[in-house]
C-alpha cells in the first residue's frame, strides 16, 4: 500500500480517498507553500546571520570608520579621491589588465575544455586535477613561481637572458594560469554533457561543420562561455598577491592600492572610498553572472558525460591534443616545477634539502616566534575548522536555494558570492576594527582565521551543492512526505545518499581554498600562528638566500597539499555537475 502511494504521489495526483495513513500519522500535503517558505526561511537565518555578522559588519565599520567624521558622512572625500589622476590610472589598470587577463585565458583555456570534454586519452584524470592545483593556489605563491621563472635570476633569465617581471606580461600569463581550471571545468563541464547527436542532426540537415557547431553547440554553450568569462573577469579584477608580488611599485590594482592605503599611508577614507568602488563594480558583476547562470540552466539535450568522450582520431584531432598539452605543461606546469627545483637549489648549484631543513629552525631576527614549520600544522588546523563552518554554512544555504523562489533568494545566493570579488584586505581589517568589543571580542581568538577563510569557501560549497541538490527529483521529496517522512528525515533519507559525493567535493574544495586565502588573514594572523601563505609572504619581503629558498619550500609543501587534496577529489567525483 506504501508503494501504491508514493506512485499516485509521483504522477502528481492525490492519494485515493480512503487510503490509510502513513507509518507516522496521516500523510501530509507535500510542500504546501507556506510551509515550503517557512522551511526556506528558517535554513537561511544561520547563512544570514554569519555573512552578516562576519562580513557585513567589518566591511561596514571600516568603511564608517573611514567616512564618518564628528558623527557626519564625508561625501565630498568620495569625490576627491575619484578625481585623483593616480587612482584614475590606478582603476583604468585594473579594469584594462582584467580584460586582457580574460580574453587571453578563454583564448589559451576553450581549447582544453574541449579536449577534457571531448577526447578521452591516458592520464585524463590526474591532468585535470593538475589543471585546478593553480586555481586554489594562493596568489602570492602563483606570483612566487612566475618570479621564479621570469624575474630576475629566473629560469628564463639563466637560459636566455630573457626578463618578464618587469612588464606587464608577467601579471597576464600569472593571471591565465591561475584561471585557466575555471575555463576548462565551467565550459568543459557542459561541454561533456552536449549531446554531440544534435550537431551531426544539423549536418545530415545539409549544415556545415562549422555552421553545424556555431548553431548548434556554440549556442548551447555561449551561457556558460559567458559565466565563466565573468568568474574570470572577476578574480582579475580583484587580484592582489599575484600582482603585489609581479607588479612592482608600477603596477597596481585596487585592491593593492586598498592594501596600500590601509596598511602603508594608514589612509581609512581613501581606502573606504576605493573599497565601495569595488564593492559596486563586483555587485554589477555577480547580477551579470547570476543572470548568466539562470540562462544556463535552461532545458538542452544533456547525455551522461561517460558517453560523449572518445580516442581522438585523424590529424587534426591529436594536432589539438597535443596542443593543449604542451600549453598545459609550459603555462601551467612549468613554473610549478620551477617553484619545486628553486626550494632545491642552493645558491653554489648543488640541490638538496637545506632550505627544509631551515625551516625548522627559529630564525634569528624575530621575524617568527615559532619555527616557520609550525605554519604547516597551522594551515591545516584552520583550514579544517574553516570547512566545517563552510559546509554548515554552504550547505544550509544550498538547500534554502534549492527550490527556485523570487527576487529574494537570488539576491541571498548573490550576496554569499560577495566575498569571492569583495577585497580580502578590507574584510581583515574589518575584523580587526568590529570585532574588538564584547561579545565579539575575537581579536586575540584563533578563531578569527577559520572564519576569515570560511568566508570565501562558503561560495564554492555553494556553487558545488547547488546544481546536484536542483537535480534531485522533486517527486522523490514529496513520496517521502506522503508516506509520512518529516522534512529533516526525508532529506537524510532521500537527498543526502544522492549528494554525498557532492558534499565531499565540497568539502575538498572549501579546504583548499581556506590553506591558501592571503589576503585577509594576512591581517589576522598572529605571530606564534602564521598560516602558509602569510609566512610565505613575510620570506619574500625579506632579502637573502635563505629566505628566498625558505619562501619556496613552504610554497611548494602548500602546492603538494592541494594536489593531493585534488587527487581525492577527481576519485571522489562522479557528478560532473557544479561550477567548480
Amino acid at each position: 500500500m506504501d508503494l501504491a502511494r508514493a506512485e499516485v504521489t509521483v504522477r502528481g495526483a492525490e492519494p485515493p480517498a480512503g487510503a490509510p495513513p502513513g507509518p507516522d500519522g496521516p500523510a501530509p500535503r507535500p510542500y504546501a507553500p507556506r510551509r515550503a517558505a517557512a522551511v526556506r526561511l528558517a535554513l537561511m537565518a544561520v547563512p544570514a546571520a554569519f555573512f552578516a555578522l562576519f562580513f557585513g559588519y567589518p566591511v561596514a565599520a571600516i568603511v564608517g570608520r573611514g567616512l564618518r567624521d564628528g558623527g557626519h558622512w564625508q561625501w565630498a572625500r568620495a569625490g576627491e579621491v575619484l578625481s585623483d589622476p593616480d587612482v584614475l590610472h590606478v582603476l583604468w589598470f585594473t579594469v584594462w589588465q582584467a580584460a586582457a587577463s580574460t580574453g587571453l585565458t578563454l583564448l589559451l583555456a576553450l581549447p582544453g575544455a574541449y579536449v577534457f570534454a571531448r577526447f578521452d586519452f591516458p592520464g585524463k584524470r590526474l591532468l585535470r586535477a593538475l589543471v585546478t592545483v593553480p586555481f586554489v593556489l594562493p596568489t602570492v605563491v602563483v606570483g612566487s613561481a612566475f618570479l621564479a621563472l621570469l624575474g630576475r635570476g629566473g629560469a628564463l633569465d639563466e637560459a636566455f637572458g630573457l626578463r618578464l617581471d618587469t612588464s606587464v606580461w608577467a601579471i597576464l600569463l600569472a593571471h591565465v594560469f591561475f584561471n585557466y581550471a575555471v575555463v576548462v571545468r565551467t565550459v568543459g563541464g557542459l561541454w561533456s554533457q552536449l549531446d554531440p547527436r544534435q550537431e551531426e542532426a544539423a549536418r545530415v540537415l545539409g549544415a556545415g561543420r562549422l555552421a553545424a557547431w556555431r548553431k548548434v553547440t556554440l549556442r548551447a554553450l555561449t551561457p556558460s562561455v559567458a559565466a565563466a568569462a565573468l568568474m574570470v573577469f572577476l578574480f582579475t579584477f580583484t587580484s592582489f598577491g599575484v600582482v603585489q608580488v609581479l607588479g612592482g611599485p608600477r603596477y597596481a590594482t585596487l585592491e593593492v592600492e586598498i592594501y596600500r592605503q590601509t596598511a602603508g599611508l594608514l589612509d581609512l577614507p581613501t581606502a573606504a572610498v576605493l573599497t565601495l568602488l569595488q564593492f559596486a563594480a563586483v555587485g554589477a558583476l555577480l547580477a551579470v553572472h547570476a543572470w548568466s547562470v539562470r540562462r544556463r540552466e535552461t532545458a538542452l539535450g544533456l547525455v551522461d558525460a561517460r558517453h560523449t568522450a572518445r580516442r581522438p582520431e585523424g590529424v587534426g584531432q591529436w594536432a589539438l591534443l597535443w596542443s593543449v598539452l604542451a600549453v598545459v605543461a609550459v603555462l601551467l606546469l612549468a613554473p610549478l616545477a620551477v617553484l619545486v627545483e628553486r626550494s632545491l637549489r642552493a645558491s653554489d648549484g648543488s640541490h638538496g634539502l637545506m632550505f627544509y631543513r631551515a625551516l625548522g629552525r627559529l630564525d634569528a631576527d624575530g621575524t617568527f616566534l615559532v619555527p616557520p614549520v609550525e605554519a604547516v600544522g597551522n594551515s591545516l588546523a584552520y583550514a579544517a575548522v574553516a570547512t566545517l563552518v563552510a559546509l554548515v554554512v554552504g550547505g544550509l544555504a544550498a538547500a534554502a536555494l534549492t527550490r527556485r523562489a523570487g527576487r529574494l533568494v537570488r539576491g541571498f545566493d548573490a550576496l554569499l558570492m560577495l566575498p569571492l570579488g569583495t577585497s580580502a584586505v578590507t574584510v581583515g581589517f574589518g575584523f580587526l576594527i568590529a570585532l574588538d568589543e564584547p561579545p565579539l571580542d575575537l581579536r586575540t581568538s584563533w578563531l578569527l582565521v577559520p572564519l576569515a577563510q570560511a568566508l570565501v569557501g562558503v561560495p564554492f560549497v555553494l556553487r558545488t551543492l547547488l546544481p546536484v541538490l536542483r537535480a534531485v527529483d522533486v517527486r522523490l521529496r514529496e513520496a517521502a512526505a506522503v508516506l509520512g517522512a518529516s522534512p529533516w528525515r526525508a532529506w537524510r533519507a532521500v537527498e543526502l545518499p544522492l549528494v554525498g559525493r557532492a558534499l565531499l567535493v565540497a568539502a575538498g574544495f572549501a579546504f583548499a581554498v581556506s590553506l591558501g586565502e592571503f589576503g585577509a588573514t594576512v591581517f589576522i594572523a598572529r605571530p606564534d600562528s602564521p598560516t602558509l601563505p602569510v609566512a610565505v609572504s613575510r620570506f619574500l619581503g625579506r632579502a637573502g638566500e635563505l629566505n628566498y629558498g625558505q619562501a619556496m619550500a613552504l610554497s611548494t609543501i602548500l602546492m603538494l597539499v592541494c594536489a593531493v587534496t585534488l587527487l581525492a577529489l577527481e576519485r571522489v567525483r562522479t557528478d560532473p555537475r557544479g561550477e567548480f
